[in-house]
């Protein structure tokens, strides 16, 4: 399989605290939560660990690919910022991987190709919708003007299909 993340520095983006934090309520302390996109300087990793999980972190550059690698560990949750070029693969190998998920994507077309509508028709989800749009650090620099507006995409993790959250 081509994994167009290990050339494509362009989806390589970081997110900032401020969009973590209103999923951390619905994460209970004692699970443990795999970042499969992932390293130890991820926001995502050092929030989660602040809230009292155990995670385990992953990327691809640390010749941890997503989709032919996982945790020898049990984990409960998968919680990342995935590459958004490729999150008809990554929503499909979620899927299969059977886990509760949360993971920060595009809302943007998310139900358009015919292969993401029949993967979201036919398994549970639900998605945090916020009331602004997140700004993400690129090379180390703060973006502002982001063009698209994210959502969490989650499985097994939030209490009704729809959640509002304030960021």
């Amino acid at each position: 399989m081509n994994h167009q993340f290990k050339q494509n520095k362009a989806d390589e983006y970081f997110t900032k605290e401020y969009a973590i934090r209103p999923l951390l309520k619905y994460i209970r302390p004692d699970k443990v939560i795999w970042c499969p996109f992932d390293n130890k300087k991820s926001n995502f990793v050092r929030l989660l660990k602040e809230n009292g999980n155990d995670v385990i972190y992953s990327h691809i550059e640390s010749g941890q690919d997503f989709f032919f690698w996982k945790p020898i560990q049990n984990y409960d949750y998968i919680i990342s910022n995935p590459p958004y070029s490729m999150r008809e693969q990554i929503l499909e190998r979620l899927f299969l991987l059977g886990r509760p998920f949360a993971i920060l994507i595009n809302e943007a077309g998310l139900f358009d190709s015919q292969k993401r509508y029949t993967l979201l028709k036919n398994n549970p989800f639900e998605i945090m919708v916020f009331n602004k749009r997140i700004h993400y650090i690129k090379s180390g620099k703060s973006l502002k003007g982001v063009p698209f507006k994210s959502i969490f995409l989650c499985s097994g993790i939030l209490p009704r299909q729809i959640v509002f959250e304030k960021l």
